[in-house]
């Protein structure tokens, strides 16, 4: 079985972001970058669908700047066996991620495409759908374990008071939700074997695709400031608090 897992290249979640000054995006001039974290969890997820003996093959994809082939050497240092570059500049949204990905399914037919659940710096949640849909797959998403048997993958995910198992068949699109696994750490011999793997470099022009934009970011700003706690002396004072200031009782 091939297994493809989409990863972005994202602002290391340790790193404070701030707003630009004319509030049209994020800085992003010298942070320090890395794979999406739920996309670190999907690849640990096919390394040890592999090690279990389902899978042959996986391949890292990503989509975007040249600089994204470090996040893909990560991705084969914790276990991928080659990667697939797509070089754009700009951002690109949901839909058109998507559409380029439907593209790389169809050139490479894999048994499997395990996404991240959502990026951290989009939080838009929608890739993993859409791509399930446009490549007529069946999909599982925020997926808390994974177990494949022949033909067939079953899925457990959380739902509101309780865990849903969903049973598909293959080719199919899974996103991985936090609680799928703990994603391990890269050897420094993984690290030097990554750099002998191939890593294959497009373009988005390469597959002839009609990309469109669907949507505008008009502002961003950052969050408001929370204000400092109070500390109370009594269950009186409290309600008090709650009932005239707070004015929420």
């Amino acid at each position: 079985m091939k297994i493809l897992v989409p990863i972005k290249r994202v602002v290391d979640p340790y790193v404070k972001v701030r707003v630009k000054a004319d509030e049209t995006d994020v800085e992003l001039a010298n942070l320090k970058m890395a794979i999406n974290p739920f996309c670190e969890i999907a690849v640990e997820e096919a390394v040890r669908l592999k090690e279990k003996g389902h899978a042959d093959e996986i391949i890292a994809v990503s989509i975007g700047l040249k600089v994204a082939q470090e996040q893909l050497r990560t991705a084969m240092a914790l276990g991928a066996d080659r990667g697939i570059l797509v070089e754009h500049d700009d951002a690109l949204e949901p839909l058109s991620v998507a559409k380029v990905l439907k593209a790389v399914i169809d050139k490479e037919q894999p048994s499997l495409v395990l996404f991240g659940k959502q990026s951290i710096d989009g939080d838009n949640n929608q890739t993993a759908q859409m791509t399930a849909a446009l490549a007529g797959m069946g999909q599982a998403t925020f997926a808390s374990s994974v177990d494949v048997d022949g033909d067939q993958i079953k899925v457990a995910r959380e739902i509101d008071g309780g865990i849903q198992t969903l049973s598909l068949k293959l080719p199919a699109v899974v996103s991985a939700d936090l609680r799928l696994n703990e994603p391990r750490y890269a050897s420094l011999p993984n690290i030097m074997k990554a750099k002998r793997k191939p890593l294959d470099i497009v373009t988005v022009a390469d597959f002839e695709l009609q990309l469109g934009s669907h949507q505008k970011t008009l502002k961003v700003t950052a969050p408001a400031e929370r204000s400092g706690g109070v500390m109370v002396g009594s269950v009186e004072e409290l309600v008090d608090k709650l009932k005239n200031e707070a004015k929420v009782v």
